[in-house]
């Protein structure tokens, strides 16, 4: 039997996605590779390969041979976030600066005032040759290492033009083009970098060490080291290093970097933490259950990293007209020699021409969103499910769990035969008392908000399906369902809550029916306002699926506005979803993502709420929310919405660029020195744009 491995490169040198096809082709050619995924937002390629047929080495030199570097991910050592969002801005605005600059000066000093006549008049034409091809050449050697092997890169168009350029005697204008072909690699590297910033300032949240309490010393130890079931102290002001059970003291842990959440969790002996959560006022003894890559943190901070392998729709057809591109373009510069018989105006077709940028337009705005919406709780698989999310106008709800907490309350007790509230609550509490059905934690929790006071039964005994008997203080006490006890259905206070769908439980003592307890799952709290959002945000069709029964679902889904179906198995949810996809619309499917997974799974977009710690929700749905806050959800709409428009701002102005570009040097009107300047625009206006994305509000910190 073939044994498969997984295996992760650090990949450098990448700027563009063309640089991550390259990647994928080099080894994807090598036999045993048999799935390839290069990620450009986290410099890493992702593998699964036969062992038997290759190995890490080989695949760093089919690296090396396409132009990159590669060496294994846990070799290279773990980066900060360098750059400030803030510096980035800067940088941005004083290379526009300079570009602009550069053209004003160049171009009236070139050719207004002559200066490239005079330079061509005073520098030999072979010296201004030679100092131009050397200053080009480690461009040249790129384009033509490409085109060994067939490629096309965003310099090949370029160098012609320096060629050409060089041809008809203008050495000084190939010359500044070469100079703007550096200042445009530096703009690439910079757009590409922008995009890996709040990659690397998410992945920064996880400290590098841990302290752990080792033969009743402590010891500080990388991270790394951690095995589960060790002791991990956590001091005030620091992070969390793994997730685990808190064994000993109590302190307020800051959750933000997991759920979004602003609020603190409270954190005492039996508490659940996280990775990256910051311990404030307090300290931590911490036994470890997930360590290094397990933890929730790092599986999130992975499935952000490779949530760009989902490529979204657009980003195909970005990528099917980047390959028309390059025809397009040379049947323009032929055009433009035919018919205008100007070299100079052909060289700058060449020049102007971007087609980088196509590529860029779509992946840079998506990661940043996704980012973006990690950092406040909502973990998106992949541009493919924004796109997709951004047009949705169908929304399928699971009741349990979902539109409800899952955990009944006891919400109406009603004694009977001269029995008081708090007698009828002492027995029902103490008789349930060592009972794990959900209903039995319901009344020790309706007794205990009461201040009743609860004994432990002499006898207990647990009847499945109908109750439990006990005996309490000498009497003999039933509590159960109408099964075990039908006179109580004769009740017509009884018959009036089965009809409001609540679960009812009745109360016996030594024989004689003496109250009755009605439990109802409690709905969370923002929901009718998420929903009356999500209608205006264009959802035409929502409703609430669920297998409970038609009471249950009519009390929860009629005073939110909208229909229901009960009784349903997962397949009938699934063939739900399927019946609304064959009539041509987009489906959202939101649930716990554990007993719905399937159903999640068929729908366009599968949204898991609330599924921290729940490594089955965050492998199940496409979209997961890690907070219980159906706010998210239209603002999960929202981000997507706003994601779509920033992308198309980006294509249609690269677009209008190139088609103006393009024009006007065909005609002459554009020199190459500008079109060479102009050339670093798109790429430019595409990460300024896009950046607005990682400044996005997903939902309002005053509301919390």
């Amino acid at each position: 039997m073939q044994t498969l491995q997984r295996l992760e490169l650090a990949i450098s040198g990448m700027d563009c996605p063309e640089c991550c096809s390259h990647v994928r082709e080099a080894l994807e050619a090598v036999p045993g590779v048999l799935q390839v995924t290069v990620l450009l937002g986290s410099e890493k390629a992702v593998l699964t390969v036969d062992p038997e047929r290759t190995d890490t080495l080989t695949l760093c030199r089919a690296v090396a041979q396409a132009g990159y570097q590669a060496s294994p991910l846990a070799q290279r050592p773990r980066e900060e976030a360098a750059w400030t969002p803030r510096r980035l801005a800067r940088i941005l605005l004083v290379l526009y600066a300079l570009l602009f600059g550069a053209i004003l000066l160049l171009d009236l000093a070139g050719e207004w005032l002559g200066l490239s006549e005079r330079l061509s008049g005073l520098v030999p034409w072979p010296f201004g040759v030679g100092l131009t091809l050397l200053a080009a050449a480690p461009i040249f050697w790129n384009v033509l290492r490409a085109a060994r092997r067939g490629r096309v890169i965003s310099h090949t168009l370029m160098s012609l033009g320096v060629l050409a350029a060089l041809l008809v005697g203008q050495w000084p204008t190939a010359a500044v083009v070469v100079f703007f072909m550096h200042v445009g690699s530096y703009s690439e590297r910079l757009t590409s970098e922008r995009s890996r910033q709040a990659l690397k300032g998410l992945a920064a949240l996880i400290p590098k060490k841990a302290r752990l309490l080792r033969a009743g010393a402590e010891e500080m130890v990388p991270v790394e080291e951690v095995v589960p079931d060790e002791i991990v102290i956590v001091r005030p002001g620091e992070a969390i290093p793994v997730d685990g059970e808190v064994v000993a003291g109590r302190a307020t842990v800051n959750q933000a970097a997991i759920t979004g959440e602003a609020l603190p969790l409270e954190a005492g002996p039996g508490s659940r933490v996280f990775a990256a959560t910051l311990v404030q006022g307090g300290s931590l003894r911490i036994r470890a259950l997930r360590t290094g890559s397990d933890t929730t943190f790092a599986r999130i901070v992975t499935l952000v990293e490779e949530a760009e392998a989902q490529r979204a729709p657009i980003q195909r057809l970005a990528d099917r007209f980047s390959a028309w591109f390059l025809p397009v373009v040379l049947a323009v510069v032929l055009l433009t020699l035919l018919l205008r018989r100007d070299p100079l105006a052909a060289a700058a077709v060449l020049v102007v021409a971007c087609s980088c940028s196509l590529a860029l337009a779509t992946p840079i705005a998506m990661l940043a969103s996704i980012t973006a919406a990690a950092r406040h709780g909502l973990l998106i698989k992949g541009g493919a499910y924004l796109e997709l999310l951004a047009r949705a106008d169908v929304l399928l709800i699971d009741k349990t769990g979902t539109v409800t907490t899952g955990l009944p309350v006891v919400s109406e007790v009603i004694p009977l035969a001269g029995m008081t509230r708090y007698e009828l609550l002492r027995l029902a509490a103490s008789a349930e008392r060592y009972s794990e059905h959900p209903l039995a934690e319901a009344v020790r929790q309706a007794a205990h908000s009461e201040g009743v006071a609860v004994s432990d039964p002499e006898t207990f005994e647990v009847l499945p399906g109908l109750g439990l008997r006990a005996t309490v203080e000498g009497c003999k006490v039933t509590v159960g369902n109408a099964s075990l006890l039908p006179e109580g259905q004769r009740l017509a206070e009884a018959q009036r809550l089965a009809a409001e769908g609540k679960s009812l439980l009745f109360v016996a003592c030594q024989g004689r029916l003496v109250g009755v307890l009605a439990a109802s799952d409690r709905p969370r709290p923002g929901v009718e306002e998420a929903l009356t959002q999500l209608r205006t945000l264009g959802f035409r069709h929502i409703e609430l699926l669920t297998g409970d029964h038609e009471e249950a679902a009519a009390s929860l889904a009629e005073p939110l506005g909208i229909s229901y179906r009960a009784r349903l198995l997962p397949e009938d949810k699934i063939a739900i979803v399927k019946a609304h996809q064959a009539q041509g619309h987009t489906v959202v499917m939101v649930g716990d993502g554990l007993n719905d997974a399937p159903a999640l799974a068929q729908a366009d977009i599968g949204v898991a709420l609330g599924a921290v710690g729940t490594a089955v929700a965050l492998e199940a749905a496409h979209v997961v929310l890690l907070r219980e806050d159906w706010r998210l959800l239209p603002a999960l709409v929202r981000i997507a919405r706003r994601t779509r428009r920033v992308v198309l701002l980006n294509l249609t102005f690269t677009l209008l660029y190139n088609v103006v570009g393009l024009s006007l040097a065909a005609w002459g009107l554009l020199s190459p020195v500008v079109a060479a300047a102009a050339q670093s625009l798109p790429d430019l206006g595409i990460v300024a744009n896009s950046t607005r994305l990682l400044r996005q509000r997903i939902v309002a910190r005053a509301d919390r």
